[in-house]
């Protein structure tokens, strides 16, 4: 069973995305009201978005911790397509009321993110927006079922990870 996918990680009864133990470290905690991005050691979350709000969300994940970094986003103009840069780790989307562009980032953990992981992670993020149910997220059995099932995906190929992500969200106990 996988405790964590890239950057997604369940801490105590919640999932969040990113490191929030790093020096000043910001992190997206999944909540089953919405979104709470945190920095670390402060106790307010510095933005709280509900799941209503969003008509989209992506998630983007740099696979070395080295690569958000702004040298990286210049490298990066020689890579299309690679999420590196200040933005390689964030999440962006469209929120309503009012429609408008949404973005924020989250701190790379020290561990590499696996090619596999990231593929299926942004899968799982494109699929529920797309069946609409990004709410889905906030609720940590069923998120917990979701990462068990797609942690031991270890492929490159994204085809075969988006139907593999495809599958859990119809049906993530099997």
């Amino acid at each position: 069973m996988g405790q964590y996918l890239g950057p997604l990680e369940p801490i105590g009864d919640r999932w969040v995305i990113g490191d929030p133990t790093r020096k000043e470290g910001l992190s997206v905690v999944l909540t089953p009201e919405g979104l709470e991005h945190r920095r670390r050691g402060e106790t307010a979350p510095l933005l709280v978005v509900e799941w209503t709000r969003f008509l989209e969300l992506r998630v983007r994940a740099a696979y070395r911790r080295w690569q958000p970094t702004p040298f990286a986003g210049f490298a990066g103009a020689f890579a299309p397509g690679a999420d590196m840069g200040r933005d390689g780790c964030s999440l962006n989307g469209i929120v309503r009321h009012p429609y408008d562009l949404w973005r924020v980032r989250y701190t790379h953990h020290e561990r590499r993110y696996t090619g596999g992981h990231v593929i299926v992670l942004k899968a799982l993020f494109d699929e529920l927006t797309e069946a609409k149910a990004l709410h889905r997220l906030g609720d940590p059995e069923w998120l917990g079922t979701a990462v068990a099932k797609l942690s031991s995906y270890t492929s490159w190929y994204a085809p075969r990870g988006s139907r593999l992500v495809a599958e859990t969200v119809r049906n993530p106990g099997t």
